[in-house]
């Protein structure tokens, strides 16, 4: 069974290629899809597109409300979505991506460090499995996908 993987949340980090690399490496048939990672196209993409705002509440409304649409048909195209809350900045988008899928009924994996288990208990509570690094996320995929438990070697 092909399964179709949001990947959402933090983009400073390598995560994303982490996940989909371990996937590829265990030939599980997954298609990902994620946000725009490019954060100055992320940010200037309403006024880019659309005209300049002399306010910046106005110059980021634009680029959310374009984002959007790329963000709820990832998230209404997919089997899992997979949330990542980093340790740098707060990603108010990624709980924001985190109850969507929950209210859509999307199987729901967050990402994040065990620093931010109190910070993100109630998202926790919505998701079907909280890990802690990328390889419990591909290991979870692994068994969804195919039934079967990873090495324990």
């Amino acid at each position: 069974m092909q399964l179709n993987v949001y990947l959402s949340g933090e983009i400073h980090t390598d995560w994303r290629d982490e996940i989909r690399l371990g996937a590829k490496a265990q030939g599980l048939d997954i298609v990902f899809t994620e946000p725009v990672t490019d954060h100055a196209a992320s940010d200037d993409c309403g006024v880019a597109i659309l005209g300049e705002e002399p306010k910046k509440f106005w110059h980021d409304h634009k680029g959310a409300k374009l984002n959007a649409i790329r963000t709820r048909k990832a998230i209404q195209d997919a089997d899992v979505v997979v949330v990542r809350f980093g340790d740098q900045y707060r990603q108010w988008n990624a709980a924001f991506d985190a109850g969507y899928a929950a209210a859509l009924g999307k199987s729901l994996i967050v990402l994040h460090g065990p620093e931010h288990a109190h910070a993100l208990k109630e998202v926790d509570a919505a998701a079907l499995a909280v890990a802690e690094t990328p390889a419990q996320v591909i290991a979870i995929l692994a068994y969804v996908q195919t039934g079967t438990l990873p090495d324990r070697a």
